[in-house]
C-alpha cells in the first residue's frame, strides 16, 4: 500500500482520536465555574468606594445579594486618593470612584499584578450646595461659590467637605470649579458627607458640599431627616442666566445643573468572578433601575427622567 494511501486511511482515525479527547477534556460551563474561587453566584469580594456615594452603593449591595445569596460583598468606604491606592492591593478586586483608572495605573496592573482592568461609567451624580435653615442666602451662582472656596465672598461664609482633601468632592472642586486655584485655608474638613450635614446645621455662616445620594432622594427616610436639617442651595443654571436649579434629576441629565459628575467602577480580576459579576449587574437593568430610584441618573440604561422637586 502506498504511503499516500495509508495516511489518507490513518488520518480520519487520528481526527476521530483528536475529538473524543478533547470531549473528554470539557468541563462544562457550570463545572468550570464551579472551580473558581468565587463567580457571580457565589464568593466574598473586598470592594474599596468614594464615601460620599455609600448610600446608592449600600442599596446596590443589598439588592445584589438579596438575589445572589451565596455573596458576600464588603464594601470600604474612604477617600477617593484611599480608593486608587487600593488599586494595588491583591485583597481589592473593585474600586468605586469618580473616574476611571489612567495610563500609569493601568500599566502598574497590567505589569506588576498581571491583571487588565475594566472601567465603566454607571451613573452620574451632582455635587450639593447646602446651607443652614436660618442661612438669609440660597441661591449662588458659580461666581459666587468659586468667591466661597476662595475665601472672599461678601459675607465671609466658610466652605465644607467631607475632607479638605484626598476626596472626590475636593478633588472635583479644584480640578472643575476653581480651575486648580488655591481652596481657602478657613475650609472645614468633616468626618464624613453627614459630618458636613450635621454641621451645616449647627452653623449658619458655612456652606456644604456633599453628593446628591446623600440628599437627593425625597423617598428615603434619612434623607428627609438630613432635609429637615439643611436647605439645599439652588446655583444659576448653565443654560439660563439669572435662573436657579437645583440637583434634581432631570437638571443633572439635561446637565443644567452646573456640578455634575460621573460615578465609575473598576474591576480587576482575570476571570468571570464575583468582581464581574456585580459590575454586570450595576450596569445592567435592575442596577440602572435602583440608580435612577435613588435620584441619580443611570448612564447605560435609558429610562425616562422627569422632573421631580425636592421636599423643602
Amino acid at each position: 500500500m502506498s504511503y499516500c494511501r495509508q495516511m489518507k486511511l490513518i488520518t480520519p482515525f487520528i481526527l476521530i482520536i483528536c475529538l473524543l479527547s478533547g470531549l473528554m477534556n470539557c468541563k462544562s460551563f457550570k463545572k468550570q465555574e464551579e472551580e473558581l474561587p468565587d463567580s457571580k453566584n457565589k464568593g466574598t469580594i473586598h470592594v474599596s468606594a468614594d464615601e460620599s456615594f455609600k448610600p446608592i452603593i449600600d442599596a446596590q449591595v443589598m439588592v445584589y445579594e438579596a438575589n445572589h445569596p451565596g455573596t458576600k460583598i464588603i464594601v470600604q468606604y474612604k477617600p477617593e486618593a484611599e480608593c486608587f491606592k487600593d488599586l494595588e492591593a491583591d485583597s481589592i478586586r473593585m474600586i468605586i470612584a469618580t473616574r476611571s483608572f489612567n495610563e500609569d495605573e493601568k500599566a502598574f496592573m497590567v505589569d506588576s499584578m498581571e491583571v487588565s482592568p475594566e472601567s465603566m461609567t454607571i451613573a452620574r451624580d451632582a455635587i450639593v450646595v447646602i446651607v443652614n435653615p436660618g442661612a438669609p442666602d440660597s441661591l449662588f451662582t458659580m461666581t459666587d461659590i468659586r468667591a466661597i472656596l476662595k475665601g472672599r465672598f461678601r459675607k465671609n461664609l466658610i466652605p465644607v467637605f467631607d475632607g479638605v482633601k484626598a476626596t472626590s468632592t475636593v478633588r472635583f472642586i479644584i480640578d472643575s470649579v476653581l480651575h486648580g486655584d488655591t481652596l481657602t485655608p478657613k475650609a472645614v474638613a468633616a468626618r464624613s458627607s453627614e459630618g458636613v450635614i450635621n454641621y451645616v446645621s449647627q452653623n449658619p455662616d458655612v456652606v456644604g458640599f456633599i453628593g446628591v445620594s446623600w440628599i437627593g432622594n425625597p423617598e428615603d427616610t434619612a434623607q428627609l431627616s438630613f432635609l429637615k436639617k439643611v436647605r439645599i442651595a439652588a446655583i444659576e443654571s448653565t443654560d439660563t442666566p439669572e435662573s436657579f436649579v437645583k440637583a434634581y434629576q432631570a437638571n443633572i441629565f439635561t446637565k443644567r445643573y452646573p456640578m455634575v459628575r460621573d460615578l465609575v467602577y473598576i474591576v480587576k480580576e482575570n476571570y468571570k468572578g464575583l468582581g464581574h459579576g456585580f459590575a454586570d449587574f450595576m450596569s445592567g437593568e435592575i442596577g440602572q433601575l435602583i440608580f435612577k430610584r435613588a435620584y441619580l441618573v443611570p448612564a447605560q440604561k435609558n429610562f425616562g427622567i422627569r422632573p421631580v422637586r425636592l421636599k423643602e
